[in-house]
């Protein structure tokens, strides 16, 4: 029983100093992060009943194979409000540079593996309705996340 209090006492101090260490050592993370990283946020719209298929290939292989080939997952969101709700993803990938996300996606559409997953998911026609529109952007002075 005392070991028990002991360890769990230990462990309370512990999660204590992580916090209080993480207070002080914080900004530096984030500088050390801070560097020439460029963002895309692209935007899918599915084609008519098609949505939940598409969601299916990204929660079961996209994020996968994006990570295969550089790309850092940042977030994937879907609007809250109709028409957009219905069918449209928006996500957002980190890369080291602009010349890496080109490489990047360079080699993630000639992987012979994410080939297949694409050949395998349109069996019953393709997923979008129009190709994705992709935005480049860059972290403002001030941003929380470079």
């Amino acid at each position: 029983m005392t070991s028990r209090w002991l360890m769990a006492t230990l462990a309370a101090g512990m999660f204590v100093a992580g916090f209080m260490v993480r207070g002080s050592v914080s900004e530096p993370i984030v500088q050390a992060q801070a560097g020439n990283r460029v963002f895309e946020m692209r935007t899918y719209t599915a084609a008519p009943g098609k949505f939940e298929a598409l969601k299916t290939r990204f929660r079961d292989h996209t994020l996968k194979y994006f990570e295969k080939h550089g790309m850092t997952n940042i977030g994937y969101w879907i609007p809250l409000d109709a028409p957009a709700s219905e069918n449209t993803l928006v996500y957002i990938l980190a890369y080291p540079s602009r010349e890496a996300a080109k490489k990047s996606w360079e080699a993630f559409r000639a992987d012979p593996g994410w080939q297949q997953v694409v050949k395998e998911s349109q069996k019953d026609g393709p997923l979008l309705a129009k190709p994705p529109e992709s935005v480049f952007l860059e972290p403002a002075d001030f941003s929380a996340i470079k």
